[in-house]
């Protein structure tokens, strides 16, 4: 009995997770506000008992997207730290950096903070999800213990490497992620000391 149900939990997700590859799709196809739920059907190749067996409409599939992109954002923050553990910035290197890597594994979603219509939300959501991680799952030391503003220090630092993904993605990508994550590696270390992952607080 378990396995038909994780049989079935498994199919269930994986029709969801065509429904929102349409949806990016169409998006860029479109815009936002011409989709419709004929177009993702037809884009997804299922029909519309599948769809409506799912979602109540687009909104709703579009506000499932952006909740699961952005809390897979925030969860891969820390997935490679351990809770109360103080790092060195100088530790820091590419595989640790799981954030960035979840934005070049998922760059076809992420791509779509450049299109005007777009999906609802998704400007301050970017951006907001970046922050919380900054303000809620991390504190940091600042180079020789230099006596700042913490709250906006969070802020800056979280904004800046928002401006830094923002500038990747509006040139498609063109720098390796490799690259791209040693050089904002390379940035942190001339103002973070030592960070504490201090986990997710929901």
């Amino acid at each position: 009995m378990e396995n038909e149900q994780d049989s079935t939990s498994r199919r269930r997700n994986r029709t969801k997770e065509q429904f929102r590859k349409a949806l990016i799709r169409l998006i860029k196809k479109k815009g936002y506000q011409a989709v419709t739920v004929k177009d993702i059907v037809e884009e997804a190749a299922y029909n519309r008992s599948t769809f409506y067996f799912h979602y109540k409409d687009k909104r709703e599939l579009g506000e499932d997207l952006l909740n699961r992109m952005f809390t897979g954002l925030e969860d891969a923050a820390g997935i490679m730290y351990t809770p109360g553990r103080i790092t060195s910035s100088k530790e820091i290197d590419v595989p640790s950096f799981s954030l960035i890597a979840y934005i070049y594994e998922n760059k076809s979603f992420f791509e779509l903070i450049q299109y005007e219509d777009t999906l609802p939300g998704m400007h301050t959501h970017f951006p907001d999800a970046i922050l919380n991680i900054y303000k809620k799952q991390f504190e940091f030391t600042t180079i020789n213990n230099m006596q700042v503003n913490m709250e906006y220090f969070k802020v800056y630092t979280a904004f800046g490497f928002y401006g830094l993904v923002r500038d990747l993605i509006a040139e498609d990508f063109k720098t390796p992620e490799e690259q791209f994550t040693k050089d904002v590696i390379e940035l942190s270390q001339t103002h973070i000391e030592t960070f504490k992952y201090i986990g997710r607080n929901e």
